[in-house]
């Protein structure tokens, strides 16, 4: 499984969506479901997942699934195939 599929995988199961929901406009502001419990469940998902530790900082700007690859990219993942 690459790193795209697994990040996939896990904003599949943390928000019950399909892949397709999977977007620049999958953000926090815009994802009904995206509250302080799901933010809190997705990061640690993504940190177990990839293991990293997303500093305080990180995890207050995670704020969207492509702002999510950036920050995780910044903590070594590469999501290039």
């Amino acid at each position: 499984m690459s790193n795209k599929e697994k990040y996939n995988s896990i904003f599949m199961s943390v928000f019950s969506v399909d892949e397709s929901a999977l977007n620049e406009e999958f953000t926090f502001a815009a994802v009904e479901a995206w509250d302080s419990l799901t933010h809190l469940t997705l990061v640690s998902e993504l940190e177990d997942g990839f293991d990293v530790i997303l500093d305080t900082e990180d995890i207050l700007h995670f704020g969207g699934y492509c702002n999510g690859m950036k920050i995780l990219e910044k903590n070594g993942v590469s999501f290039e195939e």
